[in-house]
């Protein structure tokens, strides 16, 4: 069986706001330009198209609203009583099969139409077959209005439904209206059910959740439960039945020995012996309520004596059936008293332990329970000879723990776990660790003034004649001798040693400066030919050096050795005028840049193909036109581009 969330139903439109959704769609989604020129293929496509998507939504938005709503069929059975008794499940059935029968409708007329349309022989044929169907569809859709209404209705009180799990552990309270129940839900729950002291202010069910032993509960408040036939109970009361038919947990009938509700103890017993049949096989616990406005014992003696009646058949276990399960067995009378809390904890505590017995013992029951019992088996001797047989503690293990334990006596408790165990009660205190003070003294307040005086701005009164025989004993000792330095007489050789390392330091200290400003400095490198001048070089003396090296210079004194110079400013026009021309014949003559330090033609072929790859890879992969390539590629125009376009020809379409 499903679990339903009823709060994630998707809202149902009405008829017209269905059709307006549906047909808006269809034009947003679909062409909406068509001529009479086109082929009648074309238009025929058109058409054919926009009755298919029409017929697909309407098919998909009547397909979620029946499969979003729960089917009684797969919900638990709690759920499936509940939708009947507050929605009639044979209507609820009828909204949404005809809803079903509608969708199969609209399938039908699509299909028809589409068939029809493959034989329009003119655009004005095949728009009028489209307005049928669609037409027809809409018309469909107009008659489902009640059923669209009824189901929105339906899903915005199954919204409202408290999330009930029919699975988990489960506190049910019932009995007569204004008994008390929803006071005790609001004493032990979060819940917060309205409280009047008239009949029927709980008029539907409320969930509060409480904890018991790290486990979550929920509690359910029933509206309260008239002594009449089943078949006369009204829509209210037959949700506490429900709730109480179908939900697998603990049974609280509460009791007015007051009866300030308005209906006699005769009535209540009464009641709960009509409604006993529902408590089969479950945990039941009678609670006298409003212990402080009478007890039992303070009643008239005829009324004293039907409660007594009661008490006395619940613990011989009358009420149900017998069962080897021991909380169905008997049924505890429980007092309490909402106003005054007295039993509220004690009623709570009662009714999950019963619960958890009843849970535990009914899986045990089940064959699954063989599996986990085989996995783990305690086994507990019975006594043979009545002598008693203590658990024996090898010695070695006694001494471990018993250092052990006086290691932790002898350790001192950190401020941290001190504050554990103490709570709320726990006040930091540092000065009781202050073991050089006298334990008398140790919470003693610090005084900010002593005897006239500030404490921070204290001086001793004679700290200046201290500090005066300070100073005198130091002259006495400078006097004396005791801070001088001896001086120490230096040799020649010692005077020359550190004249030759001030020079050293200061020959330093200059290249370190003028580095700096090489370094630093803005000024263009001399070029290399000027340098060479500078340092007086010439053929002459390198061909004398290389001689005194050993190497044979006489084959090189015929060599033709140029010396550049460079054009004064005093030469004359014509010269200068006849050496541009030269330049530009030079130039003319010089061979072509894809040839120039290429040795043959396979060299030159290869370094073409090189080139031809780089510049492939740019257009290519990159997109480029060629090497130089900054080009932005061509944008659309305008009208295009802004999505508008102004009244004009269309052929280029």
């Amino acid at each position: 069986m499903s679990l339903y969330n009823f709060k994630k139903i998707a809202v149902v439109p009405t008829a017209k706001d269905f059709i307006d959704i549906i047909l808006s769609k269809t034009q947003r989604k679909t062409p909406t330009v068509v001529h009479k020129h086109y082929k009648i293929t074309r238009i025929r496509a058109f058409y054919i198209r926009k009755v298919k998507f029409t017929q697909q939504n309407f098919h998909d938005r009547l397909s979620r609203i029946i499969q979003e709503f729960p089917k009684l069929d797969d919900v638990h059975p709690f759920y499936a009583d509940l939708m009947n008794v507050l929605y009639d499940k044979d209507h609820y059935k009828l909204g949404l099969g005809q809803l079903n029968t509608a969708r199969h409708l609209i399938d039908n007329v699509a299909k028809d139409y589409v068939r029809l349309l493959k034989f329009g022989d003119s655009l004005y044929r095949c728009k009028q077959l489209k307005r049928a169907a669609l037409g027809r569809m809409a018309t469909i859709m107009k008659r489902q209005s009640a059923n669209l209404t009824y189901l929105e209705q339906v899903r915005q009180h199954l919204s409202r439904l408290p999330s009930i799990d029919p699975y988990t552990r489960t506190i049910i309270i019932c009995g007569f209206p204004n008994v008390g129940k929803s006071s005790f839900i609001n004493k032990i729950t979060r819940a917060d059910v309205e409280v009047q002291p008239y009949a029927f202010t709980t008029k539907s069910l409320y969930v509060g959740h409480t904890d018991y032993k790290y486990l979550r509960w929920q509690v359910i408040d029933t509206p309260g439960i008239l002594d009449h036939p089943l078949e006369e109970r009204n829509v209210i009361e037959m949700q506490a039945v429900t709730a109480l038919a179908h939900l697998r947990a603990a049974i609280l009938y509460f009791i007015d020995p007051s009866e300030q509700c308005g209906h006699s103890i005769e009535e209540q017993i009464s009641l709960f012996e009509s409604i006993k049949p529902l408590f089969s096989n479950k945990p039941l616990i009678v609670v006298l309520n409003k212990m402080d406005v009478i007890k039992p014992e303070e009643l008239a003696p005829n009324k004293r004596a039907l409660i007594e009646e009661l008490e006395a058949t619940c613990a011989k276990g009358n009420l149900v059936n017998a069962d080897t399960n021991s909380e169905l067995r008997t049924v505890p009378v429980m007092r309490m008293s909402t106003v005054t809390e007295v039993g509220v904890q004690e009623v709570k505590i009662e009714a999950c332990e019963r619960l958890l017995g009843h849970r535990v013992t009914e899986k045990m029951r089940t064959k699954k329970v063989d599996g986990i019992l085989n996995r783990l088996h305690v086994a507990v001797p019975s006594p043979r000879d009545n002598k008693a047989r203590p658990p024996v503690l090898p010695p070695g293990v006694q001494e471990k723990r018993e250092k052990k334990a006086e290691r932790e006596s002898r350790k001192r408790k950190l401020e941290r776990e001190i504050e554990l165990e103490q709570g709320d009660d726990y006040v930091l205190d540092l000065q009781k660790n202050y073991s050089e003070i006298a334990e008398e003294e140790r919470h003693d307040p610090i005084p900010e003034f002593w005897e006239g005086h500030n404490i921070a701005d204290y001086i001793d009164p004679d700290i200046f004649d201290k500090l005066a025989e300070l100073e005198k004993e130091e002259e006495l000792r400078v006097a004396g001798g005791m801070y001088a330095v001896p001086k120490i007489e230096l040799d020649e050789t010692m005077k020359e040693i550190r004249e030759l390392a001030r020079q050293i330091r200061n020959k330093k200290a200059i290249l370190k400066d003028e580095s700096r400003l090489v370094k630093q400095s803005t000024k263009p490198v001399m070029p290399r030919t000027s340098r060479a001048r500078d340092r007086d070089r010439s053929t002459t003396k390198l061909r004398d050096q290389m001689e005194k090296l050993g190497v044979d210079m006489s084959d090189t004194k015929q060599a033709n050795f140029t010396k550049t110079r460079s054009r004064s400013r005093s030469q004359s026009a014509p010269v200068a005028k006849r050496a541009r021309v030269d330049s530009r014949a030079r130039s003319v003559s010089r061979p072509a840049r894809d040839e120039q330090g290429v040795k043959d033609v396979a060299m030159q072929k290869r370094a073409k193909n090189l080139a031809h790859v780089a510049i492939a890879r740019k257009t290519k992969k990159m997109g480029l036109k060629g090497e130089a390539d900054r080009f932005i590629g061509t944008k659309k125009p305008k009208h295009l581009f802004a999505g508008k376009r102004g009244v004009g020809k269309t052929d280029r379409r």
